[in-house]
């Protein structure tokens, strides 16, 4: 069903009831202002979050232990980026300029670790907020790499379900590939647990980014949320996606004996 024929007559579904009951938009000819605006801003924040994981986590390749986990830190990063170009791709059919895009912002940017990055935006571009926080050493970029990988899962099988379908379509194409970075966290966190003296550092991990990375969920009770539901740009609500998350990453964590 296209807007045209949404729109056609009086005796047609209207735009919003289509898009509440599970409709699909598949290109952006005719995408009302409202939806164009909510969706750029959802892409917005997934492409910079990417792009800013990806710079983030570029050190923890030199701080590798090993082949194995250099490796893997080296397919994270450039994965992050490929992840964020495929949407951007899709941004530039609303007329956005990939390549002033990409100059935009200094992605590698932190603030300091005990800083307070509130919900609102900081610096300038929509990375989520747990981007903002620097890595330290290669124990604490696997156990944020583990615990945001989870996070990013249930945050991508929710907006893989998006209204607009060409965005729906990559990231189900994305899905597969951030499961595995999740996977590769957890099988380094293993390997740095054999060594019972790394199990303080890591908790100490685990305590500092289990908050800032439940953060990413948003609010429990979002006006914006409503909006989105309503535009078929979101369905689950924030404090559920969270519960889920929750749940998994403790469960993981008490199998490693890490609270």
């Amino acid at each position: 069903m296209t807007n045209e024929a949404i729109l056609a007559d009086d005796d047609t579904m209207s735009l919003a009831d289509y898009l509440e009951r599970g409709g699909k938009l598949t290109s952006p000819e005719n995408v009302p202002p409202r939806y164009r605006g909510e969706l750029l801003r959802l892409m917005s924040s997934f492409v910079d979050s990417e792009l800013a994981g990806s710079a983030g986590f570029a050190d923890a390749i030199n701080w590798a232990p090993g082949l194995k986990e250099r490796i893997a830190a080296s397919r994270i990063t450039l994965e992050k980026v490929d992840h964020a170009e495929r949407v951007l791709d899709l941004m530039s059919d609303f007329g956005t300029d990939k390549a002033l895009y990409n100059k935009a912002h200094a992605w590698s940017a932190r603030q300091s670790r005990d800083a307070q990055v509130d919900a609102k935006r900081q610096g300038g571009d929509m990375r989520l907020s747990v981007f903002h926080y620097p890595l330290e050493g290669w124990t604490d970029a696997v156990v944020m790499n583990t615990l945001m990988g989870m996070a990013t899962v249930y945050q991508l099988q929710e907006q893989a379900r998006t209204s607009y379908q060409p965005l729906g379509e990559v990231f189900r194409e994305i899905l597969p590939r951030e499961k595995r970075h999740m996977e590769l966290g957890l099988e380094g966190l293993e390997d740095l647990l054999k060594d019972d003296t790394a199990r303080a550092e890591a908790q100490a991990s685990v305590n500092y980014w289990m908050p800032r990375v439940a953060a990413t969920f948003g609010p429990a009770q979002s006006e914006r949320f409503d909006r989105l539901k309503k535009l078929g740009l979101r369905h689950t609500d924030n404090e559920t996606l969270r519960a889920a998350w929750q749940a998994d990453a403790d469960a993981r964590l008490a199998q490693l004996k890490l609270a």
